[in-house]
């Protein structure tokens, strides 16, 4: 687990991972034929499943909608490279956690945006590429 310092953030657990997914059909082909994974589907091919160890979350999610969960387009801005992973990591405090990020020189794409499901996201891209989250998810939190 992440240390907490006066006036920063602790991660307290890694909320979701998976690919950013371009070529819808040849990624399913993998991950469900050829994995054997089994995912509950929502609306526009993003694919989730709970049920593995070691992860909160593993999903499919297709560019299209990480680019409307970013900017509000279906479109990724040519002028940012395309992720090809996203992390999630939920944090104790979202608005310190961004508060830092922003501190320590990182371009935050979204800030405390709230998603229908009820998760608040911060996202920002990682060096390597990475579309990385700081979040808050109630469902996930221990009660």
């Amino acid at each position: 687990m992440g240390k907490k310092a006066e006036g920063k953030f602790k991660v307290l657990f890694v909320a979701g991972f998976g690919p950013i997914v371009q070529d819808i059909p040849k990624t399913h082909k993998f991950y469900v034929d050829a994995l054997g994974l089994s995912f509950q589907k929502e609306a526009g091919d993003y694919l989730h499943t709970e049920k593995l160890d070691g992860v909160k979350t593993f999903a499919l999610w297709p560019l299209s909608q990480v680019a409307q969960s970013c900017f509000e387009s279906e479109s990724w801005p040519s002028n940012l490279p395309i992720p090809q992973a996203w992390l999630e990591f939920d944090v104790d405090d979202i608005e310190q956690a961004g508060i830092e990020l922003k501190k320590r020189g990182y371009t935050l794409l979204t800030c405390e945006r709230k998603e229908p499901w009820g998760q608040i996201v911060t996202r920002l891209l990682s060096p390597e590429g990475i579309l990385v989250a700081v979040t808050v998810t109630p469902g996930m939190r221990k009660k």
